[in-house]
């Protein structure tokens, strides 16, 4: 019986958790749950975004399942405040989860719901691997009353475990990475091509490799988003890209992430997986939050937390199918309610 850990979180989280549990329902009755207060929620009951018994709790779960966090009552400038995204950071950290998988494809039957014309997205599939516990976000800070810093760095094996994922994802796709950097720039994004390359010399030559500066792929993204099989870069780099590659689908409320530590699939630490948007405060509690990014978050776990393709197939078909038939939430131009959202996915399924 698999456990899995829920972590509705703040805004929209408690909103789109709930059918996300009522999917794993109608998919098995096998699944166990336990759920843990995060973020926000955590701050306001403890005073810290991530407890040590929840993050117990996740170490010994089969997988975790989260929906978003944070909200303007915890946004701050003071540094010794807790703030929501510390516990993403520490539960990343805790469970070794170094890897992000974002996927990005665009549904034939949104094409026109994208801020790009159909003609410039169609055929666009493709995935942005971002490492996950190192840089700019983990590095030293300083801060004085006249300056702030941000120390950014980057070991080998940290860059090498990152682009044999991207390079084993390649293969079982279209055999395309771009490594992004700002080489022209910084030592860590020199250290960074240079690992890739003899990573990519040592195992994957079968695997077209190229490398693309940030702000180039930033531009390519819009211009020739079809052209991107396999995107792999740093903590910083991949967190604003894997944004923008977001809004290719029409609407960040579409987006699943899954992230992964050294054991995928069943073994090893447990993945973390969650939709790409936020908690939406402005519209937490009026029941119109699109929960389809979450229902393919859902599939993402079954496929990468606990290797049960079938049905992660399924609920992706269901996702699509319900497309199909005109099911259009809010932010796709449409009416449709949050539990009218899940019911149109349920019959499908």
């Amino acid at each position: 019986m698999p456990t899995i850990v829920t972590l509705p979180g703040d805004g929209i989280g408690p909103e789109i958790m709930k059918p996300a549990l009522e999917l794993l329902r109608t998919i098995s009755e096998d699944f166990s749950f336990e759920e843990h207060a995060f973020g926000g929620a955590a701050i306001d009951l403890y005073g810290v975004a991530l407890t040590d018994e929840t993050l117990a709790a996740c170490k010994q779960a089969d997988a975790v399942l989260l929906a978003a966090v944070g909200g303007p009552q915890w946004d701050t400038t003071d540094p010794d405040a807790p703030r929501p995204e510390q516990g993403l950071l520490g539960l990343r950290k805790g469970l070794g989860l170094f890897a992000n998988l974002r996927p990005v494809r665009p549904v034939p039957a949104l094409y026109d719901a994208s801020p790009l014309k159909r003609e410039r997205i169609e055929g666009t599939d493709l995935l942005v691997v971002r490492e996950l516990t190192g840089g700019i976000y983990f590095g030293e800070k300083t801060r004085t009353a006249r300056s702030a810093s941000d120390l950014c760095e980057y070991s080998v094996d940290e860059v090498d475990r990152i682009a044999r994922v991207a390079f084993d994802a390649a293969r079982t796709r279209r055999k395309k990475v771009a490594s992004v950097d700002k080489a022209n720039v910084l030592e860590t994004s020199r250290q960074w091509r240079e690992v890739v390359h003899i990573v990519h010399k040592a195992k994957y030559n079968d695997i077209a490799l190229t490398d693309v500066l940030v702000d180039n792929c930033a531009m390519q993204l819009i211009a020739r988003p079809s052209e991107f099989d396999v995107i792999v870069t740093e903590n910083l780099f991949g967190d604003i890209l894997s944004d923008e590659a977001a809004m290719l689908t029409g609407s960040i409320g579409m987006l699943p992430s899954a992230s992964l530590g050294e054991g995928r699939a069943g073994s090893g630490s447990p993945g973390l997986f969650e939709p790409v948007h936020g908690s939406a405060p402005d519209i937490a509690g009026t029941g119109v939050a699109n929960p389809l990014a979450m229902f393919l978050s859902v599939a993402l776990m079954l496929r990468n937390g606990l290797g049960w393709e079938s049905e992660a197939a399924a609920v992706e078909s269901a996702v699509d199918r319900a497309l199909d038939a005109g099911l259009r939430t809010r932010d796709l131009g449409g009416a449709a309610t949050t539990a009218e959202a899940t019911r149109a996915v349920l019959d499908e399924l």
